[in-house]
């Protein structure tokens, strides 16, 4: 059965779409830790980060440096933490999450915000490009 992330990557369930090429696609996390949470994906469902064969993964890294550029210039914050945790859905995925302290990184924070706000978080942050 496919992941809900390949059901997203397929365009059966929709998002909120940051930025996708060929090989990746960055879509805002509907339950963020902070505004701007963005997650990246794979296109090709791969369970494990670490099973990631080397060119897709180096790639997914460039790809995710960019998005996280364009969250910089979207939201205040000191910098764009990256989470890995590959526990919660079963496709390799990235987190950037806008942050100004290290407490601030934590799933505990994360809740669920509505379609407006998801919707102008996607202007403002796409606006950058």
């Amino acid at each position: 059965m496919p992941s809900i992330f390949t059901r997203i990557v397929n365009g059966e369930i929709p998002c909120y779409k940051i930025l996708e090429d060929d090989h990746y696609l960055a879509f805002l996390d509907i339950h963020p830790i902070n505004p701007g949470h963005t997650l990246v994906v794979t296109k090709k469902e791969i369970d494990y980060i670490f099973d990631v064969d080397d060119e897709l993964l180096s790639g997914m890294i460039i790809f995710s440096k960019k998005v996280a550029k364009m969250i910089e210039k979207a939201v205040v914050c000191k910098k764009v933490g990256v989470i890995v945790a590959g526990i919660e859905v079963p496709h390799c995925h990235i987190h950037l999450i806008p942050f100004n302290e290290i407490p601030e990184l934590t799933f505990s924070r994360s809740t669920p915000v509505s379609p407006e706000e998801l919707s102008k978080m996607v202007k403002k942050i796409r606006g950058g490009l």
